[in-house]
């Protein structure tokens, strides 16, 4: 699917609204193939992604876990990390 949807369940604090609009929104384009619809396409686009955002709110919201929720800043390191590794810079490549 798309890299740029991240989890968005169980993170302490919970996912803001912006985060979910984000990726229904990331989800329509890439359904679609448009990153900006036409003037024509516009009214059916904005109602897709507000559905997929609806949706994903329920979701969020009837979704039970025993887990500790994620601290987002851990989880943001640990992406750092992978992507150092899988995307080394010219300088930590030629150390």
């Amino acid at each position: 699917m798309c890299r740029n949807i991240r989890p968005l369940f169980n993170f302490e604090p919970p996912a803001y609204p912006d985060e979910v609009h984000d990726a229904a929104l990331q989800f329509v384009r890439k359904i679609s193939g448009m990153n900006k619809p036409s003037i024509a396409n516009q009214a059916a686009f904005d109602e897709a992604v507000a559905e997929i955002e609806a949706a994903t709110q329920k979701l969020i919201a009837s979704l039970t876990t025993s887990a500790e929720p994620k601290d987002r800043e851990v989880e943001r390191e640990k992406a750092r990390a992978r992507n150092a590794a899988r995307f080394p810079t010219p300088d930590a490549a030629s150390a």
